[in-house]
């Protein structure tokens, strides 16, 4: 068996460089995109506030037309993506659009899905995906991972192309439907690893959503490759940030994993707001699932009504581009009102409008920071929570290589927060060791799991992923 643990090896060890190159390249691609934009702004006065980790907000002051400029030029930017992003698996490689999951737990379950595995499709959904998060869509790179995962434990495992005309004369006994099945299940759980840095809730992902074949023997395979995918990932993730080296190679910096640093003491109390925040988690996430097959359907059924389908395809990618332009408008729209309008507090109101700015692995970061009582109101949390709500259960389905992990954790993680903050108005911040638990930063941990778990229906391996990104 040991060239089966060797091919293990290195699945997991390439699904966790993709891991690390889909990272720095949408990390360069942001701070692209925002240093562009900031070269057309004439700023004539600038107030900063530190938000902490090293996070500086700027509020400019001056002229009026920065607005509308920085609204072009970020659309410009942004509608450049996206439209690049659907064209890719429109016209490029239709069977990437648009997580490539279903697709892989179908193929799975006995289902044959033409051109799945193919180059075409490798190539085409990791430059979707790349490019529909850099945009600022609402979306994350997880589900496309799992099928880029899925992608490369077919094509190592099997060593042989037809597109490119390659069929090397090793390992040719694992050219099997069974084997085939098994490392593109080992793949795809690795693909889920890297990106949660979660060996364990990778391995416990696959067994929980992704196969119906399993077995011990599997399941230690599946796990050893998880391990690699991640601890590839977050060795060359120690000294590189956007391809630019930072020295420290191999040094695991504790603060960029871990988001609570300490335990928290909880009383028992804090198990009503926590059954209240579960039952809400639910409810919500039955409403998004509902709506998400809703607007699928009358998605499917607008571009079914078009004969042509160079036309239909033309019409998919103008609804990305739709969806782009009401986001950013929306965004700039909602930044202006809660700065100028809604609050006396012009701190708290820049970092509610820093909240909508911002991408939403960062948005979840400030949302889970815990001592921050006060640092986000009723309205702008209220505000956030529809806005991403609505245009996130639009923007799934979309044709575009996108995920819903980042989207669901941020949508949880503002209605848990809510909950946090109506503690904190009842009984006031809490500094004794019986309070501390009172801190909507703690709920927005428990919040993005609820919803995350409501929509998914994962529960084991939803826990372990929390916890491992966590602690």
């Amino acid at each position: 068996e040991w060239d089966r643990w060797l091919l293990m090896g290195l699945i997991g060890t390439a699904v966790g460089m993709l891991g690390f190159l889909s990272h720095q390249l949408i990390d360069s691609l942001i701070k692209l995109k925002w240093d562009l934009v900031e070269n057309y702004l004439q700023v004539s006065k600038r107030k900063t506030w530190s938000m902490g980790a090293n996070v500086v907000i700027y509020l400019s002051t001056g002229q009026d037309g920065n607005v509308h400029m920085t609204w072009l030029c970020a659309l410009g930017i942004g509608l450049a993506m996206v439209v690049l992003s659907s064209g890719s698996v429109l016209f490029f490689c239709p069977a990437g659009s648009p997580s490539g999951l279903p697709e892989i737990i179908g193929y799975l379950n006995g289902t044959s899905i033409q051109h799945l595995f193919n180059i075409k499709t490798f190539l085409g959904t990791f430059v979707s995906c790349v490019l529909a998060v850099a945009s600022g869509l609402f979306c994350g790179p997880e589900g496309p991972m799992i099928h880029l995962g899925a992608l490369l434990g077919c094509g190592l495992s099997q060593l042989q192309s037809d597109t490119l005309g390659i069929h090397l004369p090793i390992f040719t006994r694992f050219r099997n439907s069974a084997d085939k099945r098994s490392f593109i299940t080992a793949g795809a759980g690795a693909g889920i690893a890297s990106v949660f840095r979660a060996p364990i809730g990778g391995l416990l992902f696959t067994l929980e959503e992704v196969s119906s074949f399993w077995d011990i023997r599997l399941a230690w395979q599946t796990f050893f490759c998880c391990l690699m995918a991640t601890f590839t990932t977050d060795l060359l993730s120690s000294s590189f940030y956007g391809f630019v080296y930072r020295g420290h190679f191999g040094f695991f910096e504790a603060e960029k994993r871990i988001i609570f640093w300490n335990l928290l003491d909880v009383n028992v109390l804090a198990f009503l707001p926590t059954i209240l925040l579960g039952m809400l988690g639910g409810l919500l996430g039955a409403l998004f699932v509902s709506l998400n097959i809703k607007i699928n359907r009358l998605r499917m059924q607008f571009f079914n009504s078009i004969p042509k389908i160079s036309l239909r395809k033309t019409s998919k990618l103008l609804e990305t581009v739709l969806i782009l332009v009401k986001l950013l408008q929306t965004v700039f729209l909602l930044r202006i009102f809660l700065v100028f309008c809604i609050s006396p507090h012009l701190f708290l109101c820049v970092a509610a409008a820093a909240l909508l700015v911002e991408n939403g692995k960062q948005g979840i970061t400030y949302l889970f920071k815990r001592g921050t009582h006060e640092e986000f109101g009723y309205a702008s949390l209220c505000t956030a929570l529809a806005f991403y709500f609505i245009l996130s259960c639009w923007t799934a389905g979309s044709a575009v290589a996108s995920g819903l992990v980042i989207p669901m954790l941020y949508t949880g993680a503002l209605s848990g927060r809510i909950i946090g903050l109506i503690l904190v108005s009842i009984f006031g911040v809490q500094t004794n060791e019986y309070g501390a638990w009172i801190d909507p930063g703690l709920f927005a941990t428990i919040g993005a799991a609820a919803f995350f778990s409501g929509v998914s229906r994962l529960t084991i391996s939803l826990t372990v992923i929390m916890v491992s990104m966590l602690s």
